[in-house]
């Protein structure tokens, strides 16, 4: 008869399976870095950088590190900052996806925030590949500085700096990445010690690019520009209606607006193109 033992270690085996293999760090343009592993992306799709309209000076900046990046040139760490919906993550991608098909060996690989502890494994992960890589972290955003710390040191000084062919891609709401209150710079030493210690993480990034609020023309140029690509015909007073009624004019409430349009006319869809 079987050892109830063995019969017990079988049992959590089935329950607890084994991780699964990354995937091949040489073949596929994009990766999620998730449970310790590298999966590939079942589809990469980035909008053509000429669909980003306004961000041009941005454009030229992060493609260009990108592709010094890909070619094994020195290459800074980036943060993209500002107003929510103006193109932060498309670009990224985009960008990506342009040093892709000029000839860049490089591949994007996105990071959730909640899985910063485990950027050392990642960066250990990749140090020895012929590849570069480019670790897109969205969305990043600390409660307190002392949070920060710990990316701060991989960035630049720690032991557990990131490889020489990865390059931190970040976007964030905050110029600075850390909130910044006057109220608790009372009970320190000196203030500028503790606004110092706020700002050192932001001051880690080599490149830093601003995404600021659209006015009224640039919003609906971006409508236009999304409204042509997709064959659709579009009322500029309408636009405009459905960015007052949102709030906001951004290239994400332009895209909503596309969305919303291309539905009440019967058509489909990409939901993925930004």
């Amino acid at each position: 008869m079987t050892d109830p033992l063995d019969r017990i270690a079988d049992a959590l085996e089935r329950l607890a399976p084994p991780p699964a293999a990354s995937a091949d760090p040489l073949k596929h343009p994009a990766y999620v870095w998730k449970s310790d592993v590298l999966v590939a992306t079942r589809a990469f799709v980035a909008l053509p950088l000429e669909q980003l309209i306004g961000i041009d000076k941005q454009k030229a900046a992060l493609v260009g590190n990108l592709d010094r990046l890909a070619h094994g040139f020195a290459a800074h760490d980036v943060l993209l900052w500002g107003a929510r919906g103006t193109g932060k993550s498309a670009l990224v991608k985009s960008a990506v996806a342009d040093v892709q098909e000029k000839g860049g060996d490089l591949a994007l690989v996105e990071v959730g925030s909640a899985s910063l502890d485990s950027l050392p494994a990642l960066f250990a992960a990749i140090a020895a590949i012929p590849r570069a890589f480019a670790l897109f972290i969205d969305d990043l955003g600390f409660d307190a500085a002392g949070d920060a710390r710990a990316l701060r040191s991989m960035l630049e000084g720690g032991a557990e700096a990131r490889p020489a062919n990865a390059r931190l891609l970040v976007t964030s709401n905050r110029r600075h990445l850390v909130p910044r209150d006057i109220a608790e710079q009372e009970s320190a030493i000196n203030p500028r010690d503790a606004i110092d210690d706020q700002l050192a993480l932001a001051d880690r990034f080599g490149l830093s690019l601003g995404f600021h609020v659209m006015d009224q023309d640039l919003y609906l140029a971006v409508v236009e520009g999304y409204a042509a690509a997709h064959d659709l015909p579009f009322d500029p007073a309408e636009a405009v209606g459905w960015a007052t009624r949102r709030g906001s004019r951004s290239g994400r409430v332009a895209w909503h607006y596309i969305v919303d349009l291309a539905g009440r006319t019967g058509r489909s869809i990409d939901r993925n193109a930004v």
